[in-house]
């Protein structure tokens, strides 16, 4: 095929969310500017998702690696985190989630492949329902999971109509800054549920997600709110702000930190690559 068709292709599944979740952004555009490595090219994928910082960092290192090593370099992340989320996962536990975290899963699965046992409870995330995905991701890897509307979360987290309290709450990240972690909209309102009700909330990322610099909010077109309401006025903030105060700990491939320990790591030592 082409490489033009396939960059387009690439570049319209993303925009539409055919491929989602910041790790899998990142590998089908460091993917497709391999295949036509131009600043125009870099430019139009830097478009699509504006507030994804893993693919704004891959991008820049593009021309310094090849695919074969950026992906060898997420999967080694990955297995670390892995690693570190299993010790702090205990037997018999209830794991609260939300959205669709590529990171969160396999951390997930990981565990269970151990023999830890627990169960999750996810939000479907609306208008898109990527946490359809996760649900369906978990339960063919023999986790028992426990599906809520995102306006139940409350429920899922605290012991109340025949749910079990939380015991964690793992959440992945779309961008790593100073004043705390951007994830799927709603992720702050739990963050907040949880912190208050002592439930201990850790953000699972790639440090390569992490931005010295604000990053714009994406809004999201009206249309996958409520299709043909051209006179209903409105918002689809895709993302928002998990502060950092109610972050208990940040695993990364440096392990299980607070937010303040990791950001002097990464802001000390990181680089790209």
């Amino acid at each position: 095929m082409d490489k033009k068709i396939i960059f387009n292709k690439i570049c319209n599944d993303i925009k539409s969310l055919k491929i989602q979740g910041a790790k899998d952004i990142a590998k089908k555009a460091f993917y497709a500017y391999k295949l036509i490595p131009t600043e125009k090219s870099k430019k139009k994928l830097l478009s699509l998702r504006p507030t994804e910082a893993l693919l704004k960092n891959s991008l820049k290192i593009a021309d310094k690696v090849s695919y074969k090593q950026f992906i060898k370099k997420l999967k080694d992340n990955q297995k670390k985190i892995n690693e570190t989320v299993f010790k702090i996962i205990k037997d018999n536990s209830v794991i609260f989630t939300h959205c669709h975290s590529s990171t969160v899963i396999q951390s997930l699965i990981y565990a269970k492949k151990n023999h830890k046992k627990f169960e999750v409870y996810n939000t479907e995330t609306r208008p898109l329902y990527q946490g359809r995905k996760s649900a369906i991701e978990l339960k063919k890897a023999g986790i028992k999971v426990t599906l809520f509307a995102d306006s139940a979360a409350a429920v899922a987290l605290t012991k109340t109509q025949h749910t079990k309290k939380a015991d964690l709450v793992l959440f992945g990240a779309d961008v790593l800054f100073k004043k705390g972690t951007i994830n799927k909209i709603g992720s702050g309102m739990f963050a907040q549920i949880a912190k208050k009700s002592k439930i201990p909330l850790y953000i699972l990322s790639d440090s390569l997600k992490y931005s010295p610099k604000n990053i714009k909010i994406e809004q999201r077109s009206s249309e996958e709110i409520w299709k043909n309401h051209k006179k209903i006025n409105m918002k689809n903030p895709c993302f928002e702000l998990i502060k950092k105060k109610n972050i208990q700990g940040m695993i990364s491939e440096f392990g299980n930190q607070t937010y303040a320990q990791f950001l002097k790591k990464v802001n000390k030592n990181h680089k790209l690559f």
